[in-house]
């Protein structure tokens, strides 16, 4: 099987291209290379003829156009996407550009490749769609989300992301593209960018630096290893229904707060002679950002249901991973804590008198 994956060097795409790879597929990365593209290196999990790299912006379409037909890849699984909620209230355009334009984009180029494939390679192509629980709102003390949720996006990341599960509905309606789309919880693991809780939490750790929670930490989460979801989107890819939606969730809801406090617990063992033990006392509320989501919560019984799918890491089996990774792979994070990103706090509404 050769697959394109769109984003394949972002965080979750990383992981994504990895495990393709070491199952056996062939995999087309198409990333356009942004601030958060890591690219690692892939070594021996990237034999001749099995990988590509294909620098483009997905928004254009005659780029997408040419990589498809060069490529002609049996599956898409689209990942690329403008993902970090802080960055989306700073500067919007960019999410509506690569979230929204992007995947009509993308849509358009695999409908007319689809289009013109022999019968049989019709029929075993697919369109993955990998989208967020964030499109589904806020959720009170109760419930979870589930696959027939109404949307209702609270911020811009949110907004754009809802619209392209939107688009890839209708694309599957209307023109009867082969597609699916799953809606995860949050992720975390190696690799990610360190604007995102789990990582900043780890680095300004490792640096002494304050550990900043918004508001006073109550906001809940159903957190899921990136491993884990690179195996259930492969699974889904291979198995799940055309058509259908699946959730995916990692059976760990935990509020900020506490998940910040079991990284510092983590942090005392693994640095006993760290001068900022105990880790805790970093710990500093801030102001909480902009139209903060309260609890998210996923139910995933159809996906453990019709294919079987279950979770392997706890938050701390997989907490544990990830904070090792980062102490393993400083020549990954600190060129990126030196320039790219510092660890200054983003997603602040500001009026225009005040920029």
């Amino acid at each position: 099987m050769k697959v394109l994956v769109t984003g394949g060097a972002g965080f979750i795409g990383t992981s994504v291209v990895r495990h393709l790879l070491g199952a056996g597929a062939s995999v087309v990365n198409l990333d356009k290379l942004t601030y958060a593209g890591s690219n690692p290196p892939l070594g021996a999990l990237a034999p001749e003829g099995r990988y590509a790299l294909e620098v483009a912006d997905i928004a254009e379409r005659a780029e997408v156009a040419r990589i498809l037909a060069r490529h002609r890849p049996d599956a898409v699984m689209h990942l690329a996407a403008e993902t970090h909620v802080d960055r989306s209230i700073d500067a919007p355009d960019d999410f509506i550009r690569s979230n929204l334009v992007g995947t009509f984009s993308l849509l358009e180029a695999a409908r007319l490749h689809w289009q013109g494939l022999a019968a049989e390679d019709k029929a075993r192509f697919r369109f993955h769609h990998i989208s967020t629980d964030e499109v589904f709102g806020a959720l009170g003390p109760d419930g979870r989300f589930t696959e027939e949720t109404p949307y209702r996006p609270n911020n811009p990341y949110s907004a754009s992301k809802a619209g392209a599960d939107h688009l890839v509905r209708a694309w599957g309606r209307t023109y009867s593209l082969p597609v699916v789309t799953t809606n995860c919880s949050n992720n975390y693991g190696p690799w990610q960018f360190p604007e995102k809780l789990v990582p900043l939490t780890i680095l300004n750790a490792l640096e002494g630096k304050p550990l900043p929670v918004y508001g006073a930490g109550g906001n809940v989460r159903d957190w899921l290893y990136v491993g884990d979801h690179a195996e259930a989107l492969f699974l889904v890819l291979r198995q799940g229904r055309v058509g259908e939606t699946y959730n995916i969730g990692g059976g760990e809801e935990h509020a900020n707060i506490d998940l910040v406090r079991l990284l510092c617990r983590l942090l005392d063992e693994a640095l006993p002679g760290s001068p900022h033990r105990p880790h805790e006392r970093l710990i500093a509320f801030v102001d909480d950002r902009p139209g903060h989501d309260w609890r998210y919560a996923m139910d995933d019984a159809k996906l453990r249901r019709e294919l079987g799918w279950r979770p392997r890491d706890s938050l701390e089996s997989g907490l544990r991973k990830t904070l090792r990774w980062y102490l393993d792979n400083r020549d990954w994070w600190e060129p990126i804590r030196s320039g790219r990103y510092r660890g200054e706090r983003l997603g602040r509404v500001r009026t225009e008198a005040a920029r």
